[in-house]
């Protein structure tokens, strides 16, 4: 049985500063739980590989060939604080296929890691895995799971748990704080050579670092509106978690909202909301500043890049209220932008806030035979429809269609993610094989996965989200 993958690592080619050569830790007896065939035939993956041998490729037991595995380099601000080094403490780039990495996660210690055990539990793997490949279904952009694998091994946290190992694939791992720590250390050399290959590689009609800042803007300004219109929390929004490429990328304390609110937070270790909802198109905009700053020392004149750098971040909310505007207007059935668009949307937001009313089901209710059924407050909602019609009245393009194709009748929600986990560390797949087929079109009526419409009921509900490191 063999497996081939057509590695080209470019990112192994870039100065030694960036990374630091490193081998996964065997684990003791890996299981294959899934893999991704779809993904693997992209990536141009062949051969005959049964489970076993699967499961010791990517459990990092068995090295492929043409693997060059390594610990990429970062830093970072956490929550607006600076952290002068991080990297990868759990996971292992194998190398790139296809212009992809493929890395492992869970993988054991690497240099970077912190006194931490480099492993990850269960839980969080199939947690990754099922998030991260919904949000593909949903045709937003994100990092996407290729494998995961029991590693026979307990990982301790608050108690012992099973551990397991998840390989991600991505367009790249480089993030802003791959920028930022060659430029806190002064590294011009290796800023020149990791900008020539993020250039190359996402944005290679880009001439100069602005730009390329200005795209990278515009990918991140696209992402937000693209979270927001499927009430997506990423919980953890630091540079270190913010990817070049414009991709959703480290899928921890994350969450879909149930009821409405702009304020929702989710993650355990966001105590002042600094990610919460609403807050994530400010949060976007100030990373995008950490991003420029690190930037200015490629630049020849730095006095200029600085006002060449600020124009371009202080132009990014008008951008994200745009790109906003248009994924909010389709869900309600505008294809077109009018005076009064942002309005209207606000002015139903509001209504679903008040009347605390789950996010992707009042949508959905809104392109059906009597919406008003599902508000609370039906005056206020009857007076708000009125409005509505009178808008959709303008529209060229029948309403119906537009709406169904930007609300999704399902999205992974945490109650069900939680109870998918449970049955999981009890031996039982079968609820995450479900997941996995529901979420995979996730804008298709099923009557079989109906159950998967339903809000939390009240001792349901997850208040907390965890990064699971």
């Amino acid at each position: 049985m063999n497996l081939h993958i057509p590695f080209d690592n470019s990112y192994a080619r870039l100065p030694a500063q960036l990374f630091s050569k490193h081998a996964p830790t065997s684990v003791a007896a890996p299981r294959l739980v899934a893999f991704n065939r779809a993904l693997a035939e992209q990536l141009g993956i062949t051969g005959d590989a049964d489970d076993d041998t699967l499961a010791m490729i990517f459990s990092g037991n068995t090295l492929p060939p043409g693997a060059e595995p390594l610990a990429q380099l970062y830093a970072g601000h956490q929550f607006g604080n600076w952290n002068p080094q991080l990297g990868d403490g759990r996971a292992i780039l194998l190398g790139e296929a296809k212009g992809y990495d493929i890395q492992l996660k869970g993988s054991g210690p690497t240099p970077y890691a912190r006194r931490g055990d480099g492993r990850a539990w269960l839980g969080p793997v199939l947690r990754e895995y099922v998030v991260s490949e919904a949000m593909h279904a949903l045709g937003i952009p994100t990092t996407r799971a290729l494998a995961a694998v029991e590693t026979g091994e307990d990982v301790y946290r608050e108690s012992a748990l099973p551990g397991a190992v998840l390989t991600r694939v991505a367009s790249s791992h480089l993030r802003v704080g791959t920028f930022q720590i060659l430029a806190a250390r002064q590294d011009l050399s290796g800023l020149k050579a990791l900008f020539e290959h993020a250039i190359s590689r996402h944005y290679p009609d880009a001439q100069t670092p602005t730009d390329f800042l200005r795209a990278v803007i515009d990918k991140q300004a696209q992402l937000i509106a693209a979270w927001m219109s499927v009430g997506f929390i990423h919980g953890v929004m630091n540079t270190d978690n913010c990817a070049i490429s414009g991709e959703t990328i480290d899928y921890g304390p994350c969450a879909y909202m149930d009821t409405y609110h702009p304020e929702t937070v989710f993650s355990s270790i966001d105590r002042q909301g600094r990610y919460a909802f609403s807050n994530q198109p400010q949060i976007i905009v100030w990373n995008m500043a950490q991003l420029a700053t690190a930037l200015i020392p490629l630049m020849p004149d730095a006095e200029a890049a600085v006002e060449e750098f600020t124009s371009a971040v202080h132009a990014m909310p008008k951008k994200i209220e745009g790109y906003w505007l248009n994924r909010f207007g389709a869900k309600i059935g505008l294809t077109s932008e009018l005076q009064g668009d942002a309005e209207l949307i606000s002015d139903v937001l509001s209504l679903m806030a008040q009347d605390r009313l789950d996010f992707t089901n009042s949508f959905k209710a809104l392109s059906g035979d009597s919406p008003v059924d599902h508000f609370t407050n039906r005056n206020a909602f009857l007076a708000w429809e009125t409005r509505w019609r009178t808008r959709l009245a303008k529209e060229t393009t029948a309403p119906t269609e537009t709406m169904d194709a930007a609300n999704p009748v399902l999205i992974p929600r945490n109650h069900q993610i939680e109870q998918m986990i449970q049955s999981a560390v009890q031996g039982d797949y079968d609820p995450f094989h479900r997941l996995m087929q529901a979420y995979s079109a996730p804008f298709e009526p099923n009557e079989a996965y109906s159950d998967l419409r339903k809000p939390p009921e009240e001792a349901e509900r997850v208040r907390a989200t965890f990064c699971g490191t």
